[in-house]
């Protein structure tokens, strides 16, 4: 049985913006294979805003432990070329929450997520070093497409009908 729960929360919520500069700070080290700098962090957050992972057009999820800490998170957003595909975005797991199927749950709630706004597809974006991340998402459905309207340094792109 899982020790945590997930549920929207404010995409602005406590601890929302310290878990981005964690991701941002991993996707850096992981996908530029190398330690970000502070400039970078800022510049990036300011360019790939997490802000509008919110109502009316999007969710935020936050997945937390039975004490309320924050262990993962996973945004969603419709489109605007395409409002029946939602996108999948900043789908995160601290280390303290990996290894116990979390980052499955995010990706269910995601989707039922996404249905509910009107989706009828999912799309999402990923790297060749993020290899727990694709293999997840294969795993569930998820097939790999053309490219989106995605932007950064993707080069792997990832769609799947919502039934």
């Amino acid at each position: 049985m899982p020790t945590w729960t997930i549920k929207a929360e404010p995409v602005i919520g406590t601890g929302v913006d310290v878990v981005m500069r964690q991701y941002f700070t991993e996707m850096g080290r992981r996908v530029l294979r190398r330690p970000v700098t502070e400039a970078e962090l800022r510049a990036v957050i300011v360019e790939d805003s997490h802000h509008d992972l919110g109502p009316p057009a999007g969710e935020f999820l936050v997945a937390r432990g039975g004490e309320g800490e924050f262990l993962g998170c996973a945004g969603l957003r419709l489109l605007r070329s395409d409002p029946e595909t939602a996108e999948l975005k900043r789908m995160y797991v601290r280390p303290a929450g990996r290894g116990a199927g979390l980052g499955r749950g995010l990706l269910l709630a995601v989707e039922e997520s996404a249905k509910r706004l009107g989706a009828v597809r999912i799309v999402c974006e990923s790297n060749t070093e993020l290899t727990e991340a694709r293999a997840l998402y294969t795993r569930h459905g998820y097939e790999e497409t053309a490219p989106y309207e995605g932007h950064g340094k993707a080069d792997h792109w990832f769609a799947k009908a919502l039934g």
